[in-house]
């Protein structure tokens, strides 16, 4: 049975997307089973794992036009993907008078529970119903922030729509961790937020943070992960060490 994530950060740059995208590919070379769904009409996820905003059927035909799921996955070097497509984000308005609308998305991904180990769901960046779909499927939610003064107002934003949610829709609904990305330990504003979080959310916050790195950036442009465009910089191996402790988190029971 797959553990379902949501990746989720309501301010966006944050380096939500390039975490989600990474970590997938990293679990994904250690020998993991990984889904990334991209729901994100953006669908920078899609293009970061490779694959074309173009591709149908997609994120929006699974949840709109109840295209089989497994229909929808493109398989990848770096692990298998749901598309997405700016056509997704007329969802949330077509989904506004739909039965159940806050369970499309956990419905529609039930029948690939069994084949997968990971299935991570790349959201917008905004608490809106593509997002409560995603925060309703997963088991936990993922939060990459980067350590500055306005992403922890964020953070605390996030928080309360998770309990909000947890109260209301998904009772199994917790914090799986929070990644520091684009760290740089020269600043002292990184370090006193960094400091901050390891003191109130203590071991929800990862050890390995993310530092700022170019080629990450790069790598969308070449249709690849960043740790596969280039390997060998310290952004691609954070990542790796992420995913170490990520799996080290979820099976060594130290979550």
């Amino acid at each position: 049975m797959a553990k379902i994530l949501a990746t989720a950060n309501q301010k966006g740059g944050v380096g939500k997307t390039t975490t989600c995208v990474n970590l997938c590919a990293a679990l994904s070379q250690l020998g993991k089973r990984v889904l990334l769904v991209d729901g994100d009409p953006q669908g920078n996820a899609s293009t970061g794992m490779g694959v074309s905003k173009a591709t149908r059927p997609n994120t929006y035909d699974m949840m709109i036009n109840q295209a089989s799921a497994a229909d929808c996955v493109v398989h990848t070097p770096y692990g298998d993907v749901i598309p997405a497509s700016k056509e997704l984000a007329a969802a949330s308005v077509e989904l506004i008078d739909a039965e159940n609308r806050e369970y499309v998305l956990k419905n529609a991904l039930m029948s690939l529970y069994s084949d997968y180990d990971y299935i991570f769901i790349d959201c917008p960046p905004s608490l809106e119903l593509l997002t409560v779909n995603a925060l309703v499927a997963a088991d936990s939610v993922l939060i990459p922030m980067q350590c500055e003064y306005y992403a922890l107002e964020g953070i605390a934003d996030l928080v309360t729509s998770i309990k909000m949610c947890k109260k209301r829709l998904n009772k199994r609904l917790e914090v799986e961790g929070i990644v520091l990305t684009m760290y740089d330990a020269r600043a002292n504003l990184t370090t006193q937020v960094a400091d901050e979080l390891r003191k109130y959310l203590n071991d929800k916050v990862y050890n390995t943070v993310v530092p700022r790195s170019v080629r990450l950036s790069e790598a969308p442009s070449h249709g690849k992960p960043g740790i596969v465009y280039d390997r060998v910089n310290r952004g691609s191996r954070a990542y790796m060490e992420l995913a170490e402790e990520f799996i080290k988190r979820c099976e060594g029971g130290e979550n």
